[in-house]
């Protein structure tokens, strides 16, 4: 399965963003689908995670009181939503897939599929 992610672009201080993220020729069942950012000299940071089958949550505290993910099974899109951007929110927000044991959503490594990434850019 090859997420592939969509909704990025320029944003104002204070903007709402909804990101999405599709399993291009396979399914998230079965998997975790977690969403990270990695901004330009930093390692990649995790922001959420979310089981498909079950719909269990995990939040990173980089975002977490201004980030909600959730997933569409019927759309069978993974989203996350953001408000109250900032410039530090600044990064290329990737999704990833992959059987991963609930003590490492927040861990990237453990991510076997990964999309390209789209890139949010907040401007002060």
């Amino acid at each position: 399965v090859r997420p592939v992610e969509s909704g990025g672009g320029f944003l104002q201080a204070g903007d709402s963003r909804r990101l999405s993220c599709v399993p291009s020729g396979g399914t998230f069942r079965f998997y975790t689908v977690g969403w990270f950012r990695q901004s330009p000299g930093k390692e990649r940071e995790f922001v959420a995670a979310i089981n498909w089958d079950q719909g269990f949550l995990l939040y990173g505290d980089l975002m977490r009181n201004r980030v909600s993910i959730s997933r569409d099974k019927a759309k069978n899109t993974v989203y996350l939503q953001m408000i109250g951007l900032e410039p530090e929110d600044t990064a290329v927000y990737f999704c990833a897939a992959g059987g991963v044991g609930s003590d490492y959503w927040s861990d990237y490594h453990r991510y076997d599929y990964w999309g390209q990434g789209t890139q949010i850019t907040v401007s002060g």
